[in-house]
């Protein structure tokens, strides 16, 4: 099982932020799942030559699998993205993430193009994972076809800041954003559907602490296996509050351990607090172990010799 409670946008072109998201030179790798550097709307039109040089640069300094996967958000015409794919298709890119998609197709066009770069650059086919974005309405309505559109595709993305832009919500989000429970819902389902994982947007407002935590509290009862960020003040939150809390393993473990005590005493039903244990409840309790194993390993992975930085901007 893969670890995705954190997805932080790094600005590509900002050579300290993506030092600091990967844990580069000075700095300690963090507790982030995903660094997602970004070639998008992170990045002016006349700093993309030097984002994609520079993404080229830090995927060429991986030695080791430590630290947050390595995602590139290209970006969608096709003018920019072939170039972008060009720089960063190379040993070290876990995945991509395609933004504003709307229909299955565009995402399994992109899929053939990376199997023919893959193939050119020497990389396993197949080995590069996809997360497409749905940030409009007729993306939603195309959700679970677009989950199911590829076997690259790990997850489904919630952009909220463009999709209540294309509704024309209120631009002041609140935390309960009770004007977006549908859209994430429907997003949360698709993915399922389709048996991949599905991401909530970003917390806008990076000082509010507050309203970031009710917001990702809301996400994960919703369904949502983890959560994108723009501030790395941001990740231990999303990471606790999408990680197995100490409860939930306990009862799972209960759960498990009933059920099989169960089924190996050849008992048609079995119970525990006075709840029948069906089957449903029993594969989401192992579920939650498997997550808890998953963020178990990661937390328990020994630090390498990490490689220099590779820029000298100030952050």
């Amino acid at each position: 099982m893969q670890v995705l409670r954190s997805l932080m946008f790094v600005p590509a072109h900002r050579p300290r932020m993506v030092e600091r998201a990967l844990g580069l030179g000075e700095f300690v790798p963090s507790a982030l799942d995903v660094a997602i550097l970004d070639l998008e709307d992170g990045v002016p039109p006349d700093e993309k030559d030097r984002a994609r040089a520079a993404i080229a640069a830090v995927l060429a300094l991986r030695s080791s699998r430590e630290g947050p996967a390595r995602y590139v958000r290209v970006n969608r015409d096709i003018e920019g993205r072939g170039p972008d794919l060009a720089a960063v298709l190379r040993p070290g890119l876990d995945g991509i993430v395609a933004p504003k998609i709307d229909h299955a197709d565009e995402v399994a066009d992109l899929a053939r193009d990376l199997d023919e770069r893959e193939d050119a650059a020497g990389i396993a086919r197949g080995s590069v994972r996809l997360i497409p974005s749905i940030e409009s309405a007729r993306g939603l309505l195309e959700a679970h076809a677009i989950a199911g559109s590829s076997k690259r595709v790990i997850a489904l993305l919630f952009g909220a800041e463009d999709f209540a832009r294309d509704l024309s919500l209120p631009t002041e989000r609140e935390a309960e954003a009770a004007e977006l429970v549908y859209a994430r819902s429907a997003v949360v389902v698709a993915a399922v559907a389709a048996r991949r994982y599905a991401i909530d947007g970003i917390w806008p407002n990076v000082s509010d602490l507050d309203g970031l935590r009710r917001d990702a509290v809301q996400g994960r009862r919703l369904g949502f296996t983890g959560k994108s960020l723009i501030h790395p003040g941001h990740i231990d939150t999303i990471n606790e509050l999408f990680s197995p809390s100490a409860a939930e393993v306990s009862y799972a473990r209960r759960v498990v351990a009933a059920f099989e005590d169960g089924q190996t005493k050849g008992h048609g039903a079995v119970a525990l607090d006075g709840k029948l244990l069906d089957q449903p409840i029993v594969e989401r309790a192992r579920r939650t172990l498997l997550l808890h194993e998953a963020v178990s390993r990661k937390q328990r992975t020994p630090p390498v010799e990490r490689p220099a930085a590779f820029g000298g901007e100030a952050f």
